[in-house]
């Protein structure tokens, strides 16, 4: 009941308490003045701030202006008026109070409070209930009101566990409202700094556990400036072009600071369980959020910070820390940025907080493309993406480069420039698809190599993925599989790999069918240049296994072969006829038709270079309807069921 009524109520109260007047008509009419006079200045005495109240209603109490302490003004019909006010004004905060000490009760009246403040109240109680569906009815029901008031929704927000916090993050339609500002961080330390306060939090971290390449890169960030790196390694080639690297100069390299080596030290880290509790217990997640913040112009930092707080959400024991610390709500505007790679991280880490609704894992270098929110759209099969060499989860997938991309005019959605297709086309057409792109470190040249101690052969990353894959559920549901070149002799590699371990059977159940980009299965050109030392200085494992007397690759392609005979996926192979231009001095056909046919499965070639194969120029280019109609017809039975 507003103020105003209660003013009322206590006027006619106090009008009916007293005998009728013996004066008659002239003291009504004085009386009736007077009343209007007290009222008048009563409202004046408890006038509210309104700003205050929209403020405050979220902690459920109001402010009420103090009346004057002289007797003498307390008295007649005016001190009557507050006496009852008063009492109002009491019963609203005693409700209040009620309410919030425990508002899900089984005693809770709806008639205690507002009819505009039930359905918050009552969603939040369903949001505490021990059924899970009436659970996640109520996240629904929340993220789909877009007419309450802000301090509706900091209700919500400082009333709700993590549970539905974490639930309205990973609800598409949920308003940024609902999500409090992060914690105010610590202060730094006395004649510190951010990098210092990042070397230590390295520093104390286990070194124990360690593989090589994480013992590398722990000593590379605490021992090395950037600057000193640079002048260490002076002389070294850099990359450019379109995807491939070349020589421009031998006197320049990357550019790199000191804040990235520890990033890139403790992303290696936080893959170990043990030493993700240490970066919390040593303030971590508070200082990774400050490096967040301040590096808002630098996305390769960022997505550095969220694959660290991505691994530690792989440990659930950690998920309070992480949630009241601030990173949902970071992460809840993350995943609503236009960005696919920010947003697909943070989908990652929301997914691996989220045990209501995900029961999968997924480990650093695993993004769900599709879907990223919660879905009521049943997932009936899996679609994975596979880059090659020198590729990635999202750029290997993007829309050939045009200069469509950059023309002004406005264009209808399906036309515009997309950084990740599958993402943006595939998720479209067929709904009813979970979405998953990997990604792997690959280099050309052991001068490139991330980590030098780093030695890895297919077969490693193989077992690697697989393992990976396994744990985000892959095998569950039916599979089809898209690689492009180093990424098919992969898929085949995981595919022989997991022939062979029981617990793998599932993933060979399930394959329905793979899609091959310019795949080297009888090997590459690409491993014949190195013999040019300009070019390819020493180069790594994984081009040496692409060469065309590779006994590995053999092996591999001979055994996939006999393996295949007895499975009944589908296979569709494109591959590319154009040259593809390294720099600007070498003209290369990477995989030569002859190389690129499997054996079994359509061979397609395509009037493009290697590293357009699987950039369709539109949605509706041949390359890309082509791979559409083959997920369709292989996974037809699936999406039907």
């Amino acid at each position: 009941m507003s103020l105003a009524a209660y003013c009322v109520i206590c006027c006619r109260r106090v009008g009916t308490s007293t005998s009728p007047p013996k004066s008659g008509t002239r003291w009504r009419d004085i009386s009736s003045l007077f009343l209007t006079y007290e009222v008048l200045a009563l409202k004046k005495a408890v006038t509210l701030d309104t700003q205050v109240v929209e403020r405050e209603k979220m902690k459920s109490y109001i402010y009420v202006h103090t009346v004057s302490l002289d007797k003498g003004e307390n008295h007649g019909i005016a001190w009557q008026a507050r006496k009852e006010l008063h009492k109002a004004v009491r019963k609203v905060l005693a409700t209040s109070a009620k309410i919030l000490r425990n508002p899900f009760a089984d005693p809770f009246s709806t008639v205690d409070i507002e009819d505009h403040e039930c359905a918050v109240w009552l969603l939040l109680r369903k949001s505490k209930s021990d059924d899970k569906t009436t659970r996640l009815e109520a996240v629904q029901e929340m993220s789909e009101a877009h007419h309450w008031h802000d301090y509706q929704y900091r209700l919500i927000a400082q009333a709700c566990d993590p549970k539905t916090l974490i639930g309205l993050a990973r609800s598409k339609e949920s308003d940024l409202r609902f999500f409090l500002l992060p914690p105010p961080l610590p202060s730094l330390k006395e004649d510190s700094s951010t990098e210092e306060e990042l070397r230590q939090l390295l520093a104390s971290l286990p070194q124990t556990e360690l593989d090589e390449c994480i013992q590398y890169f722990t000593s590379l960030a605490l021992s090395e400036s950037s600057q000193s790196l640079a002048a260490q390694k002076g002389g070294l080639w850099c990359f450019g072009g379109n995807g491939l690297p070349y020589a421009e100069s031998f006197g320049e390299v990357p550019s790199a600071t000191v804040e990235m080596f520890c990033l890139e030290a403790i992303v290696k880290h936080s893959e170990i369980s043990t030493h993700c509790d240490k970066i919390e217990a040593n303030g971590g997640l508070q200082l990774l959020q400050r490096l967040y913040q301040l590096h808002k112009d630098c996305p390769k930092v960022q997505r550095n910070i969220m694959r660290i707080i991505g691994n530690m959400a792989l440990n659930e024991h950690l998920h309070s820390s992480i949630v009241r610390s601030g990173w949902v709500s970071i992460m809840a505007e993350a995943m609503k940025s236009d960005r696919i790679m920010e947003a697909s991280h943070a989908a990652r880490i929301l997914a691996n907080l989220d045990r209501e609704t995900v029961q999968e894992k997924y480990q650093d270098g695993v993004y769900v493309l599709h879907p990223q929110y919660r879905t009521s759209q049943p997932i009936k099969a899996d679609v994975l993406f596979i880059h090659g060499l020198m590729g990635a989860a999202f750029k290997t997938w993007r829309q050939q480069d045009s200069e469509q991309a950059v023309i002004e005019k406005p264009m209808e959605e399906e036309d515009r420039y997309t950084t990740c297709w599958p993402k943006t086309w595939l998720a479209k057409d067929c709904p009813a698809l979970r979405i998953i792109s990997v990604e792997y470190d690959t280099t050309l040249s052991d001068w490139r190599a991330r980590c030098p101690m780093e030695r890895k052969s297919i077969a490693f990353r193989s077992n690697e993925l697989l393992r990976k894959l396994r744990a985000a559920g892959v095998g569950d549901r039916p599979v089809v599989w898209i690689s492009h070149s180093m990424g098919g002799l992969l898929v085949k590699k995981m595919l022989l790999e997991a022939s062979k371990k029981p617990e793998m059977s599932a993933v060979i159940n399930n394959t329905r069918g793979i899609v091959f980009y310019s795949v080297p299965h009888h090997g590459s050109h690409l491993a014949e240049y190195s013999v040019n030392i300009r070019y390819l200085l020493f180069p790594s494992l994984e081009v040496k296994e692409l060469s065309k007397d590779s006994p590995a690759l053999k092996t591999l392609q001979d055994d996939f072969l006999e393996f295949a005979k007895d499975q009944n996926f589908q296979v569709l192979n494109f591959v590319e006829t154009l040259p593809t231009y390294i720099g600007s001095m070498i003209k290369l056909h990477v995989v030569p038709v002859e190389s690129a046919d499997l054996g079994i499965g359509d061979l397609i070639p395509v009037d493009v270079n290697h590293l357009n194969i699987c950039k369709p120029k539109k949605k509706d280019a041949f390359l890309y309807q082509r791979t559409l109609q083959f997920i369709r017809e292989t996974l037809a039975k699936d999406l039907e069921n």
